[in-house]
């Protein structure tokens, strides 16, 4: 069951960014995503916001905890979700045309 819903503007279908995949400082096994030249130090949920909010994203932040997350902090906590597609299917942002550019 992935999705009960198909309509891609429903917060469930948003691509979900925890800042452990874009931490420098974690290795691929601890949830690192992307290349470490590409990461940056330690990034916060509130970092993340403003960063996508700037770019002109529909950003949600939500009080979730990456499962491989060991420290518990609440400054580890967050989890933010982008809108990638508007509700007739077109992209929120020309720029953005993939999971992948982001």
């Amino acid at each position: 069951m992935a999705h009960l819903t198909t309509n891609p503007a429903n917060k469930e279908r948003f691509m979900c960014i925890y800042p452990a995949y874009i931490n420098s400082k974690k290795t691929l096994a601890e949830g690192r995503r992307i290349p470490s030249e590409k990461a940056v130090e330690n990034p916060t949920c509130a970092e993340i916001r403003d960063v996508l909010s700037a770019a002109g994203m529909n950003v949600l932040v939500e009080n979730k905890m990456y499962p491989r997350e060991w420290n518990r902090d609440v400054q580890f906590r967050g989890r933010v979700r982008i809108q990638l597609k508007e509700e007739d299917g077109s992209l929120c942002q020309e720029k953005f045309t993939s999971r992948e550019s982001y």
